[in-house]
């Protein structure tokens, strides 16, 4: 049995509270404050607490879908991301660039949210940028 507990941060807001996460056999099983941390100094709010359930969700979705021939199948990264490109693209070359929106996560880093504000600014031109994280 091998038990860890890694230091990283909450990535539900952008307060940058300090987190511990708990990981069993290379599974992660549970969330505890950093009690050293400058941020939360040990405290938690209801979101940190409950960080790692997200991850061993069994409704969470492991790789990508598209709709072919009127139904939802899964498809390989590449054929994903090429096939959002190109919509995109038609989408914002026929109706403009404030016609698309980027909503970022909660559930990813805040450096992974900057590059998505930046992906919606610099390269489809929308500032129609949200986030889904609402303390």
């Amino acid at each position: 049995m091998d038990y860890e507990f890694i230091p990283s941060v909450c990535s539900y807001c952008g307060t940058g509270c300090g987190v511990l996460l708990k990981v069993l056999d290379g599974k992660l099983v549970g969330t505890l404050p950093l009690k050293t941390h400058p941020v939360n100094q040990g405290k938690l709010c209801i979101k940190g607490w409950n960080l790692h359930e997200y991850v061993n969700s069994p409704r969470r979705l492991k790789s990508p879908f598209i709709k072919v021939d009127g139904r939802q199948t899964e498809v390989s990264w590449d054929r994903a991301i090429s096939h959002a490109a190109q919509r995109l693209k038609e989408i914002v070359e026929k109706h403009g660039p404030d016609s698309v929106a980027v909503l970022a996560s909660a559930k990813v880093t805040n450096e992974e949210n900057y590059v998505a504000q930046k992906f919606a600014r610099a390269v489809l031109g929308t500032n129609n940028v949200d986030h889904c994280a609402r303390l």
